[in-house]
């Protein structure tokens, strides 16, 4: 499947969406403390950066300001969400977001995917890339087409060696 213009934007969303459920799985549900989950949780991670890597098929071309605002703000909000809860200390808008996380119920999901905060950076710099990633693609110019009648038509020094071979045999 390839995915042309502003459909990219969210096909974006969509993979880091699905990276981010198996962020969530891996960090939740997988215990990273015996080897057969170690290398689960690393496996899943993987499948993460497979199904963002699929989203990113696509076509010749992209659609930037769709990319950015459909794609690279909401894996911003998400991230920074998980950033500022996570922070280490109490700090600039951490104990707000904690209180927000709790009050709608997410903040068992925010500590868990905060496990992989590294990862979720990475992909919030990937997204951001994708996003501007049309822009720095060389446009190909097509060659203005050729007047066939044109080309078939003698040049000017043809016409005069014509003429003076002309002028040669009639005298």
């Amino acid at each position: 499947m390839t995915v042309n213009g502003v459909n990219r934007a969210p096909a974006t969303l969509v993979g880091a969406a699905i990276a981010g459920a198996l962020l969530w799985v891996a960090a939740a549900y997988v215990d990273r403390h015996t080897n057969g989950g170690y290398w689960a949780a690393y496996g899943i991670i993987a499948g993460a950066g497979f199904a963002f890597g699929l989203s990113q098929l696509r076509g010749g071309g992209g659609h930037p300001p769709a990319m950015f605002l459909l794609a690279f703000l909401p894996v911003l909000i998400a991230v920074g969400w998980v950033g500022f809860a996570m922070q280490p200390h109490t700090g600039f808008g951490s104990g707000t977001v904690r209180g927000w996380s709790s009050d709608i119920g997410i903040l068992d999901v925010v500590r868990t995917v905060g496990t992989w905060l590294g990862v979720l950076a990475f992909g919030l710099g990937y997204t951001l890339a994708a996003t501007f990633e049309p822009l720095t693609r060389r446009r190909v110019v097509a060659e203005p087409p050729v007047d066939g009648t044109a080309a078939d038509a003698p040049t000017t020094a043809e016409r005069r060696e014509l003429a003076r071979d002309r002028e040669t045999v009639t005298r």
